[in-house]
């Protein structure tokens, strides 16, 4: 276990003191991160087949966001863009799935335990990848607090205690010292073990299947299993809530609760439509947040860094691209705050390995209140001879297994080739299954999405708009190759050819 003399130390003797302004007395912050939990899987958002009541209390007592977005929808590039403040085409090897994280931008952790905050984390922080070679002394998440462990209700379930690793965290924290603590679940990520939401006795009938699915009882089956790791974590979120309320200090900590990505199923995590990249996010803050409110304006993973900051009382560095939205949090009202707040970015290059030749498959999209335009940039390397190859960059599951022996049209929605170009209307297709791109009626709209989200984009020094785009094509790649390539081996029948 850390103790109270190692927060003194470490990474942050090498940070020059960021400037802290004068307040009354500094907030604590709790950051607590789901890995894979997919949009609207929450009773606060209406779902009546996974319950979350910590995060219901979260969003109840404090501010309920409907549009919040990573810039890349997979494990390692989003959380890069929460720590460093910028989407993942800013943070350069780190925009790349099982890479590495460079120590070329400050990270809110190591700011704030410079400024005097007391940091740490348990569970999952940066990763998978590789941080120790660029030189960070520990996870950048914070300190680690990882001793603690507990019995998984069910196999597949991490048996990281993350309530009882965060109490460790606060019994030796140096007193009167505020903190930033990263609680990050290794939850609802695969693997699952099949058939628990049945056996516990949960009825299949109450799930919504998504609309690029076939509704089968294997997919509903699949999606309780889902729903039971995410119930899993948000008790241990419970569990942090109350620790925090036993120590009289629940009212003056910042407490946000987000994922990385969307849900572990194809069409999900890893892709450019809704499922991917639109998460969910219920911050708390105490007095300085008005409950009861649901927000619409945009946020966006790299806005995470400068709130903090800015509630922390410190300078923001101007290597964050991000803006904090603690103004949105102190607003009155629900619906929108900040009209500005209205346009998110997404984008991907390679995620894990598994394509003819290790090619990523580049894409790009601009995501607005009405419209998600998407561009494919090589939609040529999905291998038209071979359809079992096709984009198949999602965790293997009873779903995508069931997916993988139709090839028919939902097939197709997961796994087929891309056109150039997609246009999905979300007011009235949010899981995007209807793509418009090819109506003349939408010509103009997409010329100036567009041409709006690639200015963007070079404005914001991406390689792939500024002449560099082969930089991705030649990040080296940290993971397991049999982790990649098994399931592509063996739907092709060649088991053991690695």
């Amino acid at each position: 276990m850390t103790s109270r003399r190692s927060f003194l130390g470490g990474g942050a003797a090498t940070l020059a003191a960021p400037l802290v302004r004068a307040q009354q007395k500094r907030p604590n912050i709790l950051f607590v991160i789901a890995d894979d939990w997919g949009r609207g899987h929450a009773g606060a958002y209406g779902c009546e087949w996974v319950r979350t009541p910590s995060f219901d209390r979260v969003a109840r007592e404090g501010v309920l966001f409907t549009n919040c977005f990573t810039s890349n929808p997979k494990c390692s590039p989003s959380r890069a863009s929460i720590l460093t403040g910028r989407n993942a085409w800013q943070v350069k090897e780190a925009m790349v799935h099982y890479s590495i994280l460079p120590r070329d931008y400050a990270a809110f952790p190591a700011l704030l335990e410079a400024a005097g905050y007391a940091t740490g984390h348990t569970g999952k922080g940066w990763g998978p990848g590789d941080f120790t070679t660029t030189g960070w002394p520990h996870n950048p998440a914070g300190r680690p607090f990882q001793e603690r462990r507990t019995a998984a209700p069910h196999s597949g379930i991490n048996t990281c205690d993350y309530a009882s690793n965060f109490e460790d965290f606060l019994n030796a924290r140096p007193a009167g010292r505020p903190f930033c603590f990263w609680m990050g679940g290794y939850e609802p990520h695969r693997v699952y073990e099949a058939g628990a939401g049945i056996r516990a006795k949960r009825d299949p009938r109450a799930v919504r299947v998504p609309a690029y699915y076939p509704d089968q009882p294997l997919i509903r089956s699949d999606l309780l299993d889902y729903a039971m790791e995410l119930e899993h974590f948000d008790s241990h979120l419970g569990r942090a809530l109350t620790a925090l309320e036993q120590r009289g200090e629940l009212e003056n900590t910042l407490v946000a609760v987000t994922s990385d990505n969307g849900m572990p199923f194809p069409r999900a995590k890893a892709h450019i439509y809704e499922d991917g990249f639109h998460l969910p996010l219920a911050v708390r803050f105490g007095g300085q947040a008005a409950g009861g409110r649901t927000v619409t304006d945009f946020i966006q993973m790299r806005d995470f860094a400068p709130t903090f900051l800015e509630a922390a009382g410190v300078d923001r560095p101007a290597s964050m691209t991000g803006r904090s939205f603690l103004d949105v949090l102190r607003a009155s009202r629900s619906g929108t705050v900040d009209a500005t707040r209205n346009v998110a970015l997404a984008g991907k290059e390679r995620h894990d390995l598994g394509r003819p030749g290790d090619a990523g498959y580049p894409v790009r999209a601009i995501r607005t209140p009405d419209w998600l335009y998407v561009r494919n940039y090589e939609p040529d390397r999905w291998p038209s001879g071979n359809p079992e190859t096709g984009y198949r960059e999602c965790d293997d599951s009873p779903t995508k297994e069931y997916l993988l022996a139709r090839f028919d049209e939902y097939y197709r929605l997961s796994f087929g080739k891309r056109p150039a170009e997609e246009l999905y209307d979300v007011r009235t297709d949010p899981e995007c299954v209807r793509n418009v791109a090819g109506a003349s009626v939408h010509g103009s709209l997409m010329a100036g999405l567009r041409a709006r989200m690639e200015g963007m984009l070079r404005e914001e020094g991406d390689p792939r708009f500024n002449g560099n785009a082969a930089f991705y094509d030649n990040i080296r790649y940290t993971g397991s190759r049999s982790h990649a390539w098994d399931t592509w081996e063996r739907f092709r029948g060649a088991e053991g050819k690695r």
